[in-house]
């Protein structure tokens, strides 16, 4: 790939990557300033845009969105009647979870076993880098031949849209002739990948509430409603005997019908334990891609450790639905939350509350721009060809983007691979991986340029 122009310019970038990306794995840019310091993320943002007007682009801002975060936003002209590419990343990240679980501090990058390990190497601070890595290497190889836009976000992993507004009502800030979201990865390390299906979400809140204050369980156990025992009996119903997600009036039965999932390396993938079975049925491709998906977020109730003998008067969870291409994320939260509802017993309260929602998506993957992505990522990638893989996890901008900007070729690229372990602990990045992508993003930049001539 070396004997490349554009790849040789990326690969004597790497250091400098590196370097930058440390900088910007260093803010601990957690949207939920309840837990993490507003001015972690607003440095971020600060940086990013730093580094856009360093690289010469023009209009160059903070915007602040309606859910109280901000994005970065830059335009670097290219020449007269080029076409114009969006490129898209995130520059918010997951909390660390347990700390003590990171082999090595999960703010500090660091280089071990080939990787760089540091929340949001990966997801999504490396897709920053990668956007600047290809756009540094066609400057030094004869200029950048599109109109680029760069969009960085700073609430995606919250879910709580405020991008997605923003674009709504500035209407005319984002469009382009193509998109590049940068936030997804490869199928597996190596293979290069474009995303052609994301699964929508919603996130719902339940509270069920069984008596006026805690009782004590000898006085009381047995006969007083247990608020956290309804609430088990409520989440139990959400899943079938072999784990499948059940949600009264939602079909679970689609089929996947590209590139496959096979068992053993999914359960690689996902550091299965010995012993512990796949649940659900069909494909791990249908599973995960084309089928409905319930997750457990959190539970509020008393931990064990300082826990006494009580019956629960009050119990709370947060659940997340992913719904595949071809069903409604809004028709979904109401058929989850009827569900909590009818499945809630012994007479017990119970409340609903929905805070995050996003539709599912599908690519046209017959579009010029796939054609480029295709060609860029043949010479990325010597000897492979480029797959098409749905994504189970959502995006919820695309469809804003899609819905705004319906002649626009919408790709899907980006560094969170299976070893990335993306949202859990020693999260990473593989170095080759962000090089690749970088000469890919790149030369498709410059593929769709000339597909316009």
């Amino acid at each position: 790939m070396s004997s490349n122009p554009v790849a040789a310019t990326v690969a004597s970038l790497m250091p400098r990557a590196k370097e930058e990306l440390t900088e910007l794995v260093a803010f601990k840019s957690v949207a939920d300033f309840g837990q993490f310091p507003r001015e972690e993320s607003e440095g971020a943002a600060r940086w990013i845009a730093d580094a856009l007007t360093a690289e010469g682009f023009e209009d160059v801002a903070l915007l602040d969105t309606p859910d109280g975060t901000q994005s970065v936003y830059g335009c670097l002209p290219g020449p007269e009647g080029a076409r114009t590419v969006l490129l898209y990343a995130h520059y918010d990240v997951q909390p660390p979870l347990d700390e003590s679980g990171w082999t090595t501090p999960p703010f500090e990058l660091t280089e071990r076993g080939g990787r760089w390990y540091g929340r949001g190497a990966a997801d999504c601070k490396g897709g920053v880098i990668m956007h600047l890595l290809a756009l540094r290497a066609l400057k030094a190889n004869g200029g950048v031949p599109v109109h680029v836009k760069v969009i960085v976000e700073g609430s995606e992993e919250q879910g709580t849209g405020g991008l997605e507004r923003y674009a709504e009502e500035h209407p005319g800030l984002l469009t382009a002739d193509a998109i590049v979201i940068g936030d997804t990865g490869n199928f597996r390390a190596g293979l290069p990948t474009v995303t052609s299906t994301l699964r929508g979400m919603t996130l719902v809140r339940v509270r069920i509430d069984t008596l006026e204050g805690n009782l004590h369980s000898g006085q009381f156990g047995g006969a007083a409603p247990d608020a956290l025992a309804a609430l088990v009996r409520v989440l139990d119903s959400l899943r079938a005997e072999d784990g499948g997600t059940t949600v009264d009036g939602l079909t679970g039965d689609e089929e996947w019908d590209g590139l496959q999932y096979d068992d053993e390396r999914f359960r690689e993938d996902a550091k299965v334990l010995d012993g512990v079975e796949l649940i659900g049925s069909g494909t791990v491709a249908d599973r995960i891609w084309a089928r409905p998906a319930v997750t457990v977020l959190g539970i509020d109730c008393p931990p064990v450790v300082g826990a006494t003998p009580s019956v629960q008067s009050s119990a709370r969870a947060l659940i997340s639905l992913r719904v595949p291409p071809g069903v409604d994320a809004v028709e979904a939260t109401g058929l989850l939350r009827a569900h909590l509802e009818a499945h809630t017993p012994w007479g017990a309260r119970v409340s609903t509350e929905q805070i995050g929602q996003g539709q599912a998506f599908r690519a046209d993957t017959t579009s010029p721009a796939y054609r480029a992505m295709a060609d860029a990522m043949a010479v990325a990638y010597p000897g492979q060809e480029m797959q098409y893989a749905g994504q189970g996890g959502s995006i919820p901008l695309c469809n804003t983007l899609a819905a705004l900007y319906p002649k626009a070729e919408i790709l899907l690229i980006g560094l969170s691979e299976p070893e990335a372990r993306i949202h859990a602990v020693n999260e990473s990045v593989s170095p080759d991986e962000l090089e690749r992508l970088s000469v890919a993003e790149a030369l498709f930049l410059r593929a769709y340029a000339a597909g316009a001539n």
